[in-house]
Protein backbone atom coordinates (compact mmCIF):
# COMPACT_ATOMS: atom_id res chain seq x y z
CA UNK A 1 0.00 0.00 0.00
CA UNK A 2 2.81 2.43 0.90
CA UNK A 3 4.59 1.80 -2.39
CA UNK A 4 1.37 2.53 -4.26
CA UNK A 5 0.96 5.84 -2.39
CA UNK A 6 4.56 6.76 -3.16
CA UNK A 7 3.94 5.91 -6.80
CA UNK A 8 0.79 8.06 -6.92
CA UNK A 9 2.61 10.96 -5.23
CA UNK A 10 5.44 10.67 -7.73
CA UNK A 11 2.95 10.70 -10.61
CA UNK A 12 1.25 13.76 -9.13
CA UNK A 13 4.60 15.59 -8.80
CA UNK A 14 5.57 14.68 -12.37
CA UNK A 15 2.16 15.82 -13.63
CA UNK A 16 2.56 19.13 -11.76
CA UNK A 17 6.00 19.75 -13.30
CA UNK A 18 4.79 18.88 -16.81
CA UNK A 19 1.81 21.21 -16.37
CA UNK A 20 4.06 24.04 -15.16
CA UNK A 21 6.43 23.54 -18.08
CA UNK A 22 3.50 23.64 -20.50
CA UNK A 23 2.22 26.90 -19.01
CA UNK A 24 5.69 28.46 -19.24
CA UNK A 25 6.01 27.31 -22.85
CA UNK A 26 2.66 28.86 -23.74
CA UNK A 27 3.53 32.09 -21.95
CA UNK A 28 6.84 32.21 -23.82
CA UNK A 29 4.97 32.00 -27.11
CA UNK A 30 2.93 35.06 -26.12
CA UNK A 31 6.04 37.14 -25.46
CA UNK A 32 6.57 39.38 -28.53
CA UNK A 33 10.36 39.34 -28.19
CA UNK A 34 10.41 35.55 -27.93
CA UNK A 35 8.04 35.25 -30.89
CA UNK A 36 10.20 37.58 -32.97
CA UNK A 37 13.33 35.57 -32.21
CA UNK A 38 11.57 32.35 -33.15
CA UNK A 39 10.17 34.00 -36.29
CA UNK A 40 13.66 35.14 -37.32
CA UNK A 41 15.12 31.66 -36.77
CA UNK A 42 12.28 29.98 -38.66
CA UNK A 43 12.59 32.52 -41.49
CA UNK A 44 16.29 31.72 -41.85
CA UNK A 45 15.58 27.98 -42.01
CA UNK A 46 12.47 27.94 -44.20
CA UNK A 47 12.30 31.19 -46.19
CA UNK A 48 15.73 32.81 -46.61
CA UNK A 49 16.89 30.25 -49.19
CA UNK A 50 14.51 31.82 -51.70
CA UNK A 51 13.55 35.25 -50.35
CA UNK A 52 17.14 35.82 -49.12
CA UNK A 53 18.41 36.93 -45.73
CA UNK A 54 17.17 40.53 -45.97
CA UNK A 55 13.89 39.66 -47.71
CA UNK A 56 15.05 41.21 -50.98
CA UNK A 57 13.90 38.30 -53.17
CA UNK A 58 15.77 36.98 -56.17
CA UNK A 59 15.49 39.15 -59.26
CA UNK A 60 12.51 38.33 -61.46
CA UNK A 61 12.13 34.82 -59.96
CA UNK A 62 11.34 35.27 -56.26
CA UNK A 63 9.39 38.30 -54.99
CA UNK A 64 10.80 40.53 -52.28
CA UNK A 65 9.31 40.58 -48.81
CA UNK A 66 11.18 43.76 -47.90
CA UNK A 67 8.94 46.80 -48.39
CA UNK A 68 6.46 44.54 -50.17
CA UNK A 69 3.07 45.98 -51.07
CA UNK A 70 1.77 42.41 -51.41
CA UNK A 71 1.95 41.78 -47.66
CA UNK A 72 -0.60 44.41 -46.66
CA UNK A 73 -2.85 43.79 -49.66
CA UNK A 74 -3.06 40.02 -49.03
CA UNK A 75 -2.97 39.77 -45.25
CA UNK A 76 -5.81 37.22 -45.12
CA UNK A 77 -4.08 34.84 -47.58
CA UNK A 78 -0.56 34.91 -46.12
CA UNK A 79 -1.01 32.19 -43.46
CA UNK A 80 -2.40 29.85 -46.14
CA UNK A 81 0.45 30.72 -48.51
CA UNK A 82 3.03 29.88 -45.85
CA UNK A 83 1.35 26.56 -45.02
CA UNK A 84 0.17 25.43 -48.48
CA UNK A 85 2.30 27.39 -50.93
CA UNK A 86 1.31 29.44 -53.96
CA UNK A 87 1.05 28.47 -57.61
CA UNK A 88 -0.53 31.65 -59.01
CA UNK A 89 1.10 34.54 -60.78
CA UNK A 90 1.33 37.51 -58.42
CA UNK A 91 2.38 41.15 -58.67
CA UNK A 92 4.66 42.58 -56.00
CA UNK A 93 5.75 46.22 -56.11
CA UNK A 94 4.71 46.40 -59.77
CA UNK A 95 6.66 43.30 -60.89
CA UNK A 96 4.97 40.07 -61.95
CA UNK A 97 6.20 36.76 -60.46
CA UNK A 98 5.17 33.33 -61.72
CA UNK A 99 7.52 30.99 -59.83
CA UNK A 100 5.60 28.56 -57.59
CA UNK A 101 6.25 28.68 -53.85
CA UNK A 102 6.12 25.47 -51.86
CA UNK A 103 4.24 25.43 -48.60
CA UNK A 104 5.57 24.28 -45.25
CA UNK A 105 2.88 21.93 -43.95
CA UNK A 106 4.92 20.99 -40.87
CA UNK A 107 4.86 24.46 -39.28
CA UNK A 108 2.54 24.92 -36.33
CA UNK A 109 0.04 27.76 -36.20
CA UNK A 110 2.27 29.53 -33.66
CA UNK A 111 5.31 29.17 -35.91
CA UNK A 112 3.43 30.60 -38.88
CA UNK A 113 2.28 33.51 -36.71
CA UNK A 114 5.85 34.18 -35.59
CA UNK A 115 7.26 34.04 -39.14
CA UNK A 116 4.59 36.40 -40.46
CA UNK A 117 5.11 38.82 -37.57
CA UNK A 118 8.87 38.77 -38.18
CA UNK A 119 8.37 39.52 -41.87
CA UNK A 120 5.78 42.21 -41.09
CA UNK A 121 8.24 44.10 -38.90
CA UNK A 122 11.50 43.61 -40.81
CA UNK A 123 13.31 45.29 -43.73
CA UNK A 124 11.21 48.45 -43.81
CA UNK A 125 7.87 46.70 -43.29
CA UNK A 126 5.74 48.24 -40.58
CA UNK A 127 2.56 46.21 -40.67
CA UNK A 128 0.22 45.26 -37.82
CA UNK A 129 1.05 41.98 -36.10
CA UNK A 130 -1.02 38.83 -36.40
CA UNK A 131 -2.65 37.30 -33.36
CA UNK A 132 -2.53 33.52 -33.02
CA UNK A 133 -6.32 33.23 -33.04
CA UNK A 134 -6.44 35.29 -36.25
CA UNK A 135 -3.93 32.99 -37.98
CA UNK A 136 -5.82 29.92 -36.79
CA UNK A 137 -9.09 31.30 -38.19
CA UNK A 138 -7.46 32.21 -41.52
CA UNK A 139 -5.87 28.75 -41.78
CA UNK A 140 -9.30 27.14 -41.35
CA UNK A 141 -10.46 29.09 -44.41
CA UNK A 142 -7.65 27.89 -46.71
CA UNK A 143 -8.76 26.41 -50.00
Amino acid sequence: MKSRLKFLRAIRVIFWWVTQAGVLLLLGQCDPAQGRMEGAALYRVHCANCHLEEGQGLGALIPPLARSDYLAAHREQLPCIVRHGLKDTIVVNGTQYAEAMIGIETLSDIQITNILNYVHTSWGNNLPPYRLDEVQQLLKQCR
